[in-house]
């Protein structure tokens, strides 16, 4: 009994901090939301490739909540890497430029006691911006992936177009397998 609740102790111990570590803000959902609609697009090719990369239940309708999960831990390890990064900057220009001049660039208060966080807010959310286009790109590349390989599936037909795509024993992913190529590629 002692050792069950010692070993049962220890497990709580070790998922702590692992389910501390992601922690996504409502802002991270609602921006991991907007970039999966984005995503999902609004045509029957780029909803099917949108099911074919965050996959489906039996029913085909958890991709949404699968893509909304997995794009809000991302959007909060892209906000926490560009606070820590842009700290990290900070400092090394405060002690470049030496603390007067910092205070006077990026201090609003008086006194300029306000500088460093100043400066890691404005470098942090430039480099959030940033990570936040490369989503943008990489999302208009999949949908007009997906669009390309619907024309393609229409003009040599489903059986051709899964020859040539699919990898599995069914052929069925050859959809999805095209779109990921053709993704990569752009």
């Amino acid at each position: 009994m002692k050792r069950s609740l010692a070993a049962a102790a220890a497990l709580t111990m070790l998922a702590l901090p692992a389910a501390t570590a992601a922690n996504p803000s409502g802002e991270d959902r609602t921006n991991a939301a907007q970039e999966c609609r984005a995503e999902r697009g609004s045509t029957d090719a780029t909803r099917e490739a949108f099911r074919a990369n965050h996959g489906t239940n039996k029913n085909g309708r958890n991709a949404f909540g699968k893509c909304v999960s997995k794009k809000s831990r991302a959007e909060e390890r892209q906000r926490e890497g560009a606070k820590s990064n842009a700290a990290k900057e900070c400092k090394a220009e405060r002690e470049q430029l030496g603390q007067g001049p910092f205070a006077a660039e990026y201090g609003t208060n008086p006194n300029g006691k306000n500088a460093f966080g100043k400066c890691v807010s404005e470098k942090a959310k430039a480099k959030k911006d940033e990570a936040d286009a490369r989503d943008a790109e990489k999302s208009e590349k999949r949908r007009n992936a997906a669009k390309e390989c619907a024309e393609e599936r229409e003009a040599m037909g489903r059986d051709a177009f899964a020859d040539e795509h699919g990898t599995n024993k069914n052929k069925r992913n050859a959809f999805g397998k095209c779109v990921s190529k053709k993704a990569r590629a752009a």
